[in-house]
């Protein structure tokens, strides 16, 4: 336990001295970031799970107060994603891992604090919905961090793994919440942000014992510069909005969208909240673990080619959720059982194909950039070293733009709701948004191979780097 956490030597595409102990280091601190960065996913989506707590007749929020609650989270966790990015090359993964643990404590305490205080206007939820927004900031530098520590072949695999590993974060608490509104009711929130205090000193302590910093990883503010003059990183970043941007914005509003029918449907407040809360979690849950698969596949067929087909099914599962709206909005009474189906049938596909293309997407980033390294004057240790600060600068920038997806679903579905009493003007919105992005995804890295920059590995293509 007296060993030094700081590595001053670090190269892991040197193959000897990775089967030699690097590759435990590696997956080592995978293992600590994965945990923190599930932990920070968690209290993130930490108000997706507490607005079920939260009837109308108590706390007097509207389900559009509601939505609001879940914007602004996402809106400061994406914000939050540029800062971090830069945070473990600045400070050091396993400092900042531990910080980032640390400092959720305030809004996990905050809420249980306004939850026992009902009655208090919007904004003072508003602020602690904001500051649970730090925990979605932890996704950017544990990808920046993960991204530094694996060679170039198991990139694909790793960010997956870290990511869906974090992702996995929003079906866990929304279990947890599940559970207690099962064992004492929906008045007794308390308990689910008891369970993360307990969870939030575990990842601090493990990751004080157990992660490393790199001493020799930068990535600067020109790195940055540079990133942002490439015209792949905009493009990766529209394309980010529609997978990530869709799974973080679904996460949050998925369990209210449910809880809102099954009140329809003419079930009371605590009984729709229960049956909701049953739901609710399943489609996060999937889309977590099918980001892993997401990059595992890409990195045998390319990212293009996955990333392409999940957003022209994504455009199949809009479609069932129009058509669920629509035939639910021309039923008189109680919303029928079959717009219910409906709805759960497309929300859990978008959650799998969101979460397949979270990882093919990521899987392009370090492609791209080691693809385009090969036509700089470089030597090969800084060739490789640009390769990883350009795309841990990426993978940060990327992260963040994604998540402001979430933002506009959730917004969408607030406009929604307030004009029309009905989610069908959103679906149009979500629907149009994916088959933009399978057309810009079929121009730019599937109808023809990224255009030759240099030499690349022998045997590989521009189309099959990325």
């Amino acid at each position: 336990m007296g060993r030094s956490h700081l590595i001053t030597d670090w190269d892991p595409e040197d193959v000897a001295a990775w089967e030699a102990g690097n590759k435990k280091i590696a997956r080592r601190n995978l293992i600590w970031s994965v945990i923190a960065e599930h932990i920070g996913f968690s209290i993130w989506s930490l108000w997706s799970v507490m607005v079920l707590f939260m009837p109308a007749s108590v706390y007097g929020f509207s389900a559009s107060d509601k939505f609001l609650l879940g914007a602004t989270a996402t809106l400061i966790g994406a914000c939050l994603r540029f800062p971090y990015t830069f945070a473990t090359a600045k400070f050091g993964g396993r400092n900042w891992t531990i910080f980032s643990a640390v400092v959720l404590f305030i809004p996990t305490v905050g809420t249980i604090w306004l939850l026992a205080h009902p009655g208090l206007p919007l904004w003072p939820y508003l602020v602690c919905a904001a500051l649970t927004g730090l925990g979605g900031g932890n996704f950017a530098s544990s990808m920046t961090n993960i991204n530094a520590f694996f060679p170039q072949r198991l990139k694909g695999w790793a960010l997956a793994l870290n990511a869906g590993g974090g992702n996995l974060g929003v079906p866990m608490v929304q279990l947890v919440g599940l559970l207690v509104i099962a064992a004492v009711g929906d008045r007794q929130p308390y308990w689910v942000c008891a369970v993360y205090l307990v969870l939030l000193a575990v990842a601090g302590v493990g990751a004080a014992l157990y992660m490393d910093n790199l001493r020799d990883y930068r990535i600067e503010l020109n790195t940055m510069r540079s990133v942002l003059a490439e015209p792949h990183t905009w493009v990766i970043s529209l394309l980010y909005i529609g997978t990530f941007g869709s799974f973080i914005g679904f996460s949050f509003a998925f369990g209210q969208v449910l809880q809102i029918n099954f009140i329809a449907s003419g079930q009371s407040t605590a009984h729709a909240s229960l049956h909701a809360a049953q739901i609710a979690f399943l489609g996060p849950l999937l889309g977590s673990l099918s980001r892993v698969y997401g990059g595992k596949i890409a990195d045998r067929v390319g990212g293009g080619r996955v990333t392409l087909a999940a957003f022209v099914l994504m455009i199949l599962g809009a479609g069932i959720l129009l058509t669920a709206s629509v035939f639910g909005a021309h039923t008189h009474g109680p919303a029928p059982a079959a717009t219910m189906v409906g709805y759960v049938v497309g929300f859990v596909l978008l959650f799998i194909l969101s979460g397949i293309g979270n990882g093919s997407v990521y899987k392009m980033i370090p492609s791209i950039f080691e693809a385009r390294s090969y036509a700089l004057q470089k030597s090969e240790e800084e060739r490789r070293q640009w390769s990883r600060s350009m795309s841990g600068a990426l993978i940060g920038w990327t992260g963040a733009i994604g998540a402001l997806g979430g933002v506009g679903v959730n917004l969408a579905l607030r406009q929604s709701y307030l004009s029309s009493g009905t989610a069908t003007s959103a679906f149009w919105v979500f629907a149009v948004f994916y088959v933009a992005a399978s057309l810009l995804t079929w121009t730019v890295y599937v109808r023809r191979p990224l255009p030759a920059v240099g030499q690349l590995p022998e045997g590989a293509t521009g189309l099959a780097y990325v």
